[in-house]
């Protein structure tokens, strides 16, 4: 008890030598993650050194040790030895239609990879990951360790949530920064991402870092800061770490909000997805198979994860995983049948309006945020940790960049039900849509940037 109360009296230092812009010592940030973790300090004073951080910055030892000691506040997780090398995952900064993770994760099985994706729910827009397959009947995001183990060790890929022992400092934090307004701090947001894969165990990541109009952020750089310090972190934690940096303005394929994007992930991984979707896959992919030697190159890497969309391995590997987390055989076999049905299964929604294009000309872009946006009030996506989420509700492009398109062409589905769409959220969902003239077509490749371990 009495290092307890030592302990306090001495945080209002950390504290003050933070605010004051000096850098903290291993030991220091020690004491401030496990205070943080045994509820040794009190709220305020997590919120100061927060604030503190967010306003100081940290240098690279500060935030390695940060990350380090927030990984080791809970379980870490090990496997078996065979499996050495072979553990890879991913992180997704979140975007508009991206559902990336559930097409990447059953590709690296199919390549002899074991994927432990832990993964969130998301408060953005349209739900996260978790939301997109819980709009599968009887899939089972909770599942203890030791069913992690045999899904893996059976499957070779998993996609559950965060165990309540993984990392339970950033459970703290994350929920303080949200209500501190310190949310966007570099050494915040990599502790909070790379504690996270470090406590999978993890021989290989790789971050999907997006910048733009529907991104955390909206320029390259800033983007690329973040990447840079969430890829020295991890490979200083002894993770091979790399990152790609992809533009985020349109939706990313043709689908967004939970059950549509489940359907457009399925036709992905039956090789009849969408371009953009594939490229991000592969190159993802590719990037995580060269780094643990399954790949004598980037391309080469790329070609392999192609090959596994192509001939229905990496379907197979899905397929199986929706049995081990729950999901009938019946379903499952349903929902990878080659001419599926797929609102025989997946709720569709009562309403399905379509939008007309109010002019002719080119498509020179869509607003993926706007989109987001009046999804999220039309029930996509939650405002608070809890709130349910309505899995029929989204949005399909039924045109894409660069199309022409005549006046009065439909251009975009809406999914809803209850609340209706407004008469003013249709003026926004319109408002999304660019024409010009084909020469003002500036299109860029969506991948613009890798960051090599």
């Amino acid at each position: 008890m009495a290092h307890q109360e030592q302990s306090t009296a001495t945080f209002p230092e950390h504290i003050r030598k933070k605010r004051n812009g000096e850098q903290l010592s291993a030991g220091e940030i020690r004491d401030f993650v496990q205070g943080v973790k045994d509820k040794t300090i009190q709220e305020s004073q997590i919120g100061a050194m927060l604030m503190a951080i967010w306003l100081q910055g940290m240098v690279a030892e500060e935030t390695h040790a940060l990350t380090k000691e927030m990984m080791l506040s809970g379980e870490v997780m090990s496997w078996p030895a065979e499996w050495e090398g072979l553990m890879v995952d991913k992180h997704s900064t979140g975007g508009v239609g991206d559902k990336i993770s559930l097409v990447l994760a059953p590709a690296l099985a199919a390549c002899g990879c074991k994927v432990p994706m832990i993964s969130g729910r998301g408060l953005a827009h349209t739900g996260g990951t978790l939301d997109k397959l819980e709009s599968i009947p009887g899939y089972n995001v909770y599942q203890s360790v030791q069913q992690l183990h045999r899904i893996l060790e059976e499957v070779g890929c998993c996609i559950v949530g965060q165990t309540d022992n993984l990392v339970p400092a950033d459970k703290v934090m994350y929920a303080l920064r949200d209500v501190t307004s310190t949310v966007d701090s570099l050494p915040l947001i990599t502790g909070s991402i790379i504690s996270k894969k470090g406590a999978e165990s993890l021989s290989a990541l790789v971050l999907d870092v997006k910048f733009g109009n529907a991104a955390l952020y909206k320029d390259l750089g800033s983007a690329k800061s973040l990447a840079q310090s969430m890829v020295t972190v991890g490979n200083s934690l002894g993770i091979r770490t790399g990152a790609v940096l992809s533009r985020m303005n349109c939706p990313i394929g043709r689908c967004v909000g939970n059950t549509l994007e489940v359907m457009e992930s399925l036709e992905c991984l039956k090789g009849r997805g969408p371009d953009d979707i594939l490229e991000l896959v592969t190159s993802l992919g590719g990037l995580l198979l060269w780094m643990i030697g399954r790949a004598g190159s980037l391309e080469e890497g790329k070609k392999v994860i192609s090959k596994t969309l192509q001939n229905g391995a990496a379907l197979e590997k899905f397929q199986n995983m929706m049995i081990g987390q729950g999901v009938t055989s019946q379903i499952a076999a349903s929902l990878c049948s080659t001419n599926a049905d797929y609102y025989s299964i997946l709720r569709r929604a009562n309403y399905q309006p379509e939008l007309e294009t109010e002019g002719l000309g080119t498509v020179l872009d869509i607003d993926g945020m706007v989109i987001a946006q009046v999804l999220h009030r039309l029930g996509a996506g939650r405002s608070k940790a809890g709130d349910p989420v309505n899995h029929s509700v989204g949005a399909e492009l039924l045109v894409s960049l660069g199309q022409k398109v005549e006046k009065g062409q439909p251009w975009l589905r809406v999914h809803y039900e209850t609340p209706a769409l407004s008469a003013e959220q249709r003026l926004s969902l319109q408002g999304a849509l660019t024409l010009g003239t084909a020469d003002q077509l500036h299109t860029q490749p969506l991948v613009a940037e890798i960051i090599l371990p």
